[in-house]
């Protein structure tokens, strides 16, 4: 009877608890995270081991992570050429271009979004409400409807071939969603703080500029995250506006590994690990303004 009991007892206390959440929840939910980590990461490892491959080898019986007969030979063919094969190598050039348009278009779109999110946010004026549903509208709207107008657009500006063309584009298709974002964040400021710097003889710009912005910058900080990494591996617009070899983006120069006939599958996973490392070390150091920027900015919209 005692054993009973203690089996009772043990059995609510696994499953069943007043307060705080029972071990059989815990233990259900780290089992539910981890297998989730693994379906996330084994794909990239899965990139990883094709890159170690030799001769483009793509698909193989084994499960290893660190094939047999590793070599780091594909990497040095992106990042070095191979002579003996008679092909340079663009890797550089391609992050180059990639990385001045991104830059630029971050830059712009947040200037852009910063300034119209505080208006939307601050003042009250007609056909206010309804250009916030066209912005939040433009972004129910897939990449590919734009693309005829927008190329309409930028070949009559004589932009096409242009790194200037594609910055225009990316900046439009970010903006919208910046806005919103800034514009939930600057809600949450309290106006009190701007009334008291008016009163004290501070300019409208003044506030905005030595109050409003020191206190948005983690919001700041991840509209600008979203807006490169919209940017970062976009392939479609970029496509469609540059033809050039020497203005390719990475997402564009990496597709010139598939030819007609053949595809360098080891070149191209080796230049997709070393693509997301630049995107993986920016996570990393904008994780200390990701949550807050992210979750205060939804409180009010």
């Amino acid at each position: 009877m005692k054993k009973q009991n203690v089996l009772v007892r043990f059995y609510r206390w696994f499953f069943f608890r007043a307060r705080g959440d029972s071990p059989f929840k815990r233990l259900l939910v780290h089992l539910l995270l981890i297998i989730a980590c693994v379906i996330a990461v084994y794909p990239v490892l899965r990139v990883v081991t094709i890159s170690l491959r030799p001769n483009d080898t793509l698909l193989t019986t084994s499960l290893r992570i660190i094939p047999e007969n590793a070599t780091l030979d594909n990497y040095r063919e992106v990042l070095f050429g191979a002579p003996e094969k008679n092909r340079q190598s663009d890797f550089f050039l391609w992050l180059w271009n990639s990385f001045s348009v991104v830059m630029v278009t971050s830059i712009i779109s947040v200037a852009l979004a910063a300034v119209s999110a505080y208006a939307f946010s601050r003042f009250r004026f007609k056909g206010r409400s309804a250009g916030l549903v066209f912005l939040f509208t433009t972004q129910m709207i897939p990449a590919g409807m734009l693309l005829l107008p927008l190329y309409i657009m930028l070949a009559k500006l004589k932009m096409i071939n242009s790194s200037l063309g594609l910055i225009i584009a990316y900046s439009v298709s970010s903006v919208p969603l910046t806005i919103w974002m800034l514009k939930g964040y600057y809600d949450t400021i309290p106006v009190d703080l701007e009334e008291a710097a008016l009163i004290d003889g501070a300019s409208r710009m003044m506030t905005f500029t030595r109050i409003i912005l020191p206190l948005s910058s983690p919001s700041l900080a991840i509209a600008f995250l979203f807006s490169f990494m919209g940017g970062w591996s976009e392939y479609l617009v970029a496509r469609v506006v540059l033809q050039k070899n020497s203005l390719f983006t990475w997402p564009l120069g990496i597709w010139t590994y598939a030819q007609q006939f053949t595809v360098s599958w080891g070149n191209f996973a080796a230049a997709s690990v070393l693509i997301a490392i630049p995107v993986m070390a920016l996570f990393l150091y904008s994780s200390k303004w990701l949550i807050s920027g992210l979750t205060l900015g939804s409180v009010k919209g």
